[in-house]
């Protein structure tokens, strides 16, 4: 009896002790509970967060020019997504997620069981809530302190977002390598294609890629990204979410990973860069809160994060055109200047190690790319190369004859070619070379004999048979093409130099040079509101013209230093004879000069000055496009438009750009002015931008001492401005004029895409009668006034603010 009563006071008393012990352990929980809970982060920073997502920037036909981003995300809704997409990452990651509240206890005893097993702690068992709330509302720091953190936290989302929201945030949260951010971005980055269109393998494949991104991407680690999916395809299958059939079938589909392009690259880089910083300048605070945009970031932060869908006026096939011609035009006229050198010169040691690390392909020549290669033999004929890999090539004398050496006294076209292969380069030397075309004589089906000329064909290349290539060299010498549609302002190509690679300066938009006789229309179209016609007499003599208060004088001179007398008013322009301008312009007043210049869209401050009628005022080449627009389309200005429309991610639209149109000068005047510019290409100085079947009006435009080469050129549809000069001004080299330089430019770029234009004249309006193949206005008589000033001028009160005087200096 005694021996019962002590079992079950034992009893009774272990009960006790066991209850005593739970209350006071739970009772501490409680305690930590309640300190952990204390200072938690508001739960409403999720409410309130936007995702940072991805720009993207549009060209004209929808196609993507360019994406900018901090994180490269692009929020989605879950329907959206591929049905597979959401079940693939919740067998992976939370395969309990719509059972439980924010946290699973039954995966975190697994993970506890599975790392004491291991003997370390790799599992974590947390829940996708517990993981979202990880990444948005505290650190990574491993402690249970935070642990007991986000178990709480994750309890209180569930309350107050449903499963859906929260997944949705997940997936659009989660980083996925590769800078991708969100199962559409990843589905961009490796399948190269929209979350919506991701097959069962594919989901697979990134849902696998949370654990580790790194070490289960598929473009670096291919076999473990695809042990990873067979394991996440066997938890689909385990859970019975997809059929043993399914399982099958996508454990054989082949996997292709590449990337969706971000953007085009090449020279659109250009244009998008330009589309960037307008960007960058537009979204200060002060145009944030009047758009009534509720944000703490602005300018380019607020850009690379607020998922605007941007569009540009920029036409790809413009831009990739322009691009070229550009490139084209440069080497040419650099390659007219002489040869500077080879790349580098390697002694026999560095020859070997050249040729071991040059990977080089004959793919690598393709559409017209240029390569390194090394001089193995030179001698009277012909340099021999070594390319690597085994592949060798040949250059002939022919493909190097303007290899003279540099002399900036001597015109190209006065110097001897090149006849010795051994003026040129040596053993050792490193050279850029492109592959050249080969022209072949064969005989046709008269049994006539003709040329013919073979592109370079890389799969015909074989190791044993030399390469033949043409000799290249970097230009050093930059440029500007600008492209406008004058009916509406789209600014269709915008080029700002040689490579976008080696410097981001935008000379089509931020270069301010002067643009010499390129200004001349300015006067000219003033001088038709003033009495003058295309007939009119000007006189081309010597003029000299002393500042009143200085006493300075200025004795503006032809290009070719010699005088023709008196001349139509329309050959003058049509040959740019400087003294015929001045004379005009000093007739029609330079305060109209300049008045027309501001109506027709130029933007500097123009001193009072006559050196401005030729051209002495700093402009951009776009802004004088933009001129010239005028001319082209009857008279209206319009403002040039590079970005048309922005819109936020759903789709309102936070600005666009309307075609923005005024009358600079009336139709009569512009149409006159096109005819005077079309004899300026038809029989002028720009005889070199002339283009079959076509019409084309423009301006050449040359500084002093060829520092600076300009073509305006203009049909009724498009008008397209050029420039070339050092952007550390000195001479182009002798004889480099706007007609030598600009205008073969502007052809080789024209010509490529007139085709998209009807092959119509400029609109005649009322009010204009033609003779002799001239425009006049039919209120003003044939031969109207006269320019035939004497030879000195006395000058009249100007304004030097923006050194006038230096300006005039430099004209010459």
């Amino acid at each position: 009896m005694k021996i019962r009563l002590s079992l079950k006071k034992c009893a009774l008393w272990f009960m006790g002790i066991v209850i005593v012990c739970g209350l006071l352990g739970g009772g501490a929980v409680a305690m930590l509970f309640y300190w952990a809970s204390r200072d938690l982060p508001d739960l409403n920073r999720i409410a309130e967060y936007k995702q940072p997502q991805a720009t993207v920037i549009l060209a004209r036909d929808g196609s993507t020019l360019g994406t900018l981003y901090h994180e490269k995300r692009f929020v989605i809704g879950l329907k959206d997504m591929s049905r597979y997409l959401p079940m693939a990452f919740l067998a992976a990651e939370d395969d309990a997620f719509y059972r439980h509240m924010g946290i699973d206890p039954v995966a975190i005893a697994r993970a506890a069981i599975n790392n004491f097993r291991k003997g370390r702690q790799g599992e974590g068992g947390s829940t996708i809530t517990q993981q979202l709330i990880k990444q948005l509302l505290l650190t990574s720091e491993r402690s249970y302190t935070r642990k007991m953190k986000e178990a709480i936290l994750a309890y209180q989302l569930e309350r107050n977002f449903t499963k859906d929201q929260i997944l949705t945030i997940y997936l659009n949260q989660i980083y996925l390598g590769e800078h991708a951010f969100g199962v559409e971005s990843a589905a961009r980055t490796y399948f190269g294609k929209h979350a919506a269109d991701i097959t069962l393998a594919e989901s697979a494949v990134i849902a696998g890629l949370p654990k580790a991104p790194s070490s289960y991407n598929p473009f670096r680690r291919p076999e473990e990204a695809k042990n990873r999916q067979m394991y996440v395809l066997g938890r689909l299958r385990d859970l019975k979410w997809i059929t043993q059939a399914e399982y099958d079938q996508a454990v054989a589909e082949p996997l292709v990973y590449w990337s969706m392009p971000e953007g085009m690259g090449g020279a659109a880089q250009w244009y998008l860069e330009e589309a960037r910083r307008l960007l960058v300048e537009f979204f200060t605070e002060s145009n944030l809160r009047a758009l009534g945009v509720e944000t703490t970031k602005y300018g380019a932060d607020y850009v690379y994060e607020a998922g605007l869908t941007v569009q540009t006026a920029m036409d790809p096939a413009h831009q990739t055109a322009a691009g070229a011609a550009l490139r084209r035009g440069l080497e040419e006229l650099d390659k007219r200047q002489g040869w500077r050198g080879p790349v580098e010169q390697l002694d026999p040691a560095k020859q070997k190690e050249f040729l071991a690390k040059n990977q080089f392909s004959p793919l690598d020549l393709a559409g017209g790319d240029w390569v390194k290669a090394l001089v193995t033999t030179v001698d009277t004929k012909e340099v021999k190369v070594a390319l690597g890999q085994g592949y060798t090539g040949i250059v002939p004398v022919s493909a190097m004859s303007w290899a003279r050496k540099p002399n900036p006294k001597v015109a190209a076209a006065n110097a001897p070619a090149i006849k010795d292969p051994r003026q040129v380069v040596a053993v050792g030397n490193v050279i850029w070379v492109s592959a050249e075309e080969i022209t072949v004589t064969e005989t046709n089906a008269k049994g006539r004999k003709e040329q013919k000329t073979i592109p370079f064909d890389p799969t015909a290349v074989k190791k044993n048979t030399p390469i033949h290539l043409r000799l290249q060299q970097d230009p050093l010498v930059q440029g500007a093409i600008a492209s406008v549609e004058p009916q509406s302002g789209d600014v269709v190509a915008l080029i700002g130099g040689y490579q976008f690679g080696d410097s981001h300066f935008n000379r089509a938009t931020q270069a301010r040079r002067q643009p010499g006789s390129s200004f001349k229309p300015v006067v000219y179209s003033t001088a038709m509101d003033f009495g003058f016609t295309p007939a009119s007499t000007v006189l081309d003599a010597p003029f000299v013209y002393v500042n009143p208060y200085t006493n300075e004088v200025w004795r503006p001179s032809n290009y070719e230093h010699n005088y023709k007398g008196e001349l139509p008013l329309h050959t003058a322009l049509a040959l740019s004879r400087n003294t015929c301008t001045v004379r005009v312009a000093q007739q029609v007043g330079i305060a109209n000069v300049v008045q027309r210049a501001k109506a027709l869209g130029l933007e500097p401050h123009f001193p009072q000055e006559l050196a401005i009628s030729l051209g002495a005022v700093a402009v951009s080449p776009l802004n004088l496009t933009q001129a010239y627009a005028a001319f082209a389309n009857q008279g209206l200005g319009v403002r040039p438009r590079i970005i048309t429309s922005i819109s936020d991610p759903q789709g309102r639209v936070l600005y666009r750009q309307e075609v923005e149109h005024w009358q600079a000068v009336s139709p009569q005047n512009a149409y006159i002015m096109d005819t005077l510019l079309k004899e300026v290409v038809n029989s002028g100085t720009g005889g070199r931008a002339r283009i079959d079947g076509r019409i084309i009006a423009g301006k050449t435009g040359t500084t002093n001492d060829e520092r600076d080469a300009w073509f305006m050129g203009f049909s009724p549809y498009l008008v397209t401005g050029v420039y070339v000069g050092y952007d550390q001004v000195q001479s182009l080299g002798r004889l480099e004029q706007g007609g030598r330089t600009a205008a073969p430019i502007f052809r080789y770029y024209r010509s490529e895409v007139e085709d998209r234009y009807p092959k119509d004249d400029f609109v005649m309006p009322e009010g204009i009668v033609m003779a002799d193949g001239l425009a006049f206005k039919a209120d003003q008589p044939m031969q109207g006034a006269s320019a035939t000033s004497p030879t000195t001028a006395d000058g009249t009160a100007v304004d030097t603010s923006e050194g006038g005087e230096d300006l005039m200096r430099q004209m010459f």
